[in-house]
């Protein structure tokens, strides 16, 4: 099972409230993405090749998050279609939830500059994703 991300909250992370920036929550998912794709495809994935572009984001503002806090995110699938699927995040403080978001993202060629189907291996990690959480 992958392990959540396991963030540190640095003092730029801050706006002027003492709260984590509603902006760096995107920073955080993508970290996230980033440390789940490294357990499911591994460090020599092509993502020139087999990559993807991230198409949408939707964040939910629960609780804040402050300079103190060590927050934990879990990802999880929460669509898979043919060329694009939609991820699931989840930053919890001590168990409790304080903020969730969703992202959507294309798989894409940057070589040939086209969206292609999502391909084998990335769909044998989203399934595998799937069913771990």
């Amino acid at each position: 099972m992958t392990p959540p991300l396991k963030l540190q909250i640095r003092f730029a992370d801050l706006d002027i409230l003492g709260h984590v920036n509603n902006s760096v929550y995107l920073t955080y998912f993508e970290l996230a993405r980033l440390h789940y794709f490294r357990f499911l495809v591994g460090d020599h994935w092509d993502w020139k090749k087999d990559g993807m572009v991230l198409v949408k984001n939707e964040i939910e503002y629960i609780k804040p998050v402050v300079v103190t806090d060590n927050p934990e995110i879990e990802m999880k699938v929460a669509h898979i279609g043919t060329k694009s699927f939609a991820l699931h995040y989840e930053l919890r403080v001590n168990g409790v939830l304080h903020t969730k978001g969703i992202s959507v993202q294309v798989c894409y060629d940057s070589i040939s500059g086209q969206s292609i189907p999502i391909p084998e291996k990335m769909m044998e990690a989203l399934n595998k994703l799937n069913k771990l959480l």
